[in-house]
């Protein structure tokens, strides 16, 4: 049983979340913005997921190797949507894989802009795939879609046997300040009206950050909303975004799913009333 409550974790080291599943991401105090690739291990395959820009590549291989991964195993590079972020480092991981059978799945809409990334690997539509991935063993990944969260093609990845649902950017955030790998909400703000900053602490507040972090970066409430209920409908025990924080339990995933739902003005619209407050 992986130890979610220890928050005493060395990031300089690859973190086990769940069963077979390692965050092998890059602790950045100063970024403003974390972003957290995935491995899954099974059996000896392995998949990469949303495997992360290029300055992080050195990070991200590093930590691979230190799980004892020979990069020949890694026969999978799911990615999310197409931003440099997660996409920046392909070439560099083409280049270190030695494997014949390694391939790319993402959606088609992410594809046309993930070939200017490397063409060298052929790309798997999830539609053409079925919207899942089976390893040799009968693990499986299932993969639904989450279109204009943000982007057209952005979709989300479940792995069935640990439940834990690779979100992408849904419930990402921006963290300027205190950043950690398990999200750190206790239970006297669920029901708090969330500002900039704690009344309490005075600290950055981590709900904020989240709902602002959507505000600025999803396509509309709806297109939010549609995403939402695709969560809802899985039930997940752990969620990974590739942005902020690991939310870690079903009572802190359904407040911060319910503050999102009570956004009304995202994406274009957030930018319209802003402007129209004299805010932009």
């Amino acid at each position: 049983m992986i130890d979610i409550n220890n928050k005493e974790l060395d990031y300089f080291q690859p973190i086990q979340i769940a069963e077979g599943v390692h965050w092998v991401g890059y602790a950045d105090s100063n970024g403003g913005l974390h972003c957290n690739p995935y491995i899954i291990i099974d059996d000896g395959e392995v998949v990469l997921i949303d495997g992360g820009s290029r300055d992080d590549f050195s990070t991200v291989m590093l930590k691979i190797l230190r799980l004892g991964i020979n990069p020949k195993q890694i026969n999978r590079l799911i990615y999310q949507h197409f931003d440099p972020d997660l996409c920046g480092n392909l070439p560099h991981l083409e280049a270190i894989i030695p494997n014949p059978e390694l391939k790319i799945i993402s959606h088609k809409d992410n594809n046309v802009f993930i070939n200017y990334y490397s063409s060298a690997s052929p790309k798997l539509c999830i539609e053409e795939i079925g919207y899942a991935y089976t390893f040799k063993s009968g693990r499986r990944l299932e993969f639904y879609r989450t279109p204009y969260a943000h982007a057209p093609g952005s979709f989300i990845t479940y792995d069935c046997k640990t439940r834990t649902l690779f979100s992408s950017d849904i419930f990402g955030s921006y963290d300027d300040v205190n950043w950690s790998l398990y999200s750190n909400i206790p239970k006297e703000c669920y029901n708090c009206k969330p500002e900039i900053n704690c009344r309490l602490t005075q600290t950055e507040c981590p709900i904020h950050s989240i709902l602002d972090f959507h505000r600025k970066n999803m396509n509309s409430a709806e297109s939010l909303n549609y995403a939402l209920d695709q969560i809802e409908n899985l039930d997940p025990l752990l969620v990974a975004p590739q942005h902020g924080s690991l939310i870690d339990s079903k009572e802190k995933l359904t407040m911060i799913i319910d503050k999102l739902r009570e956004e009304k003005y995202i994406g274009f619209d957030y930018f319209l009333q802003r402007t129209r407050n004299g805010k932009d």
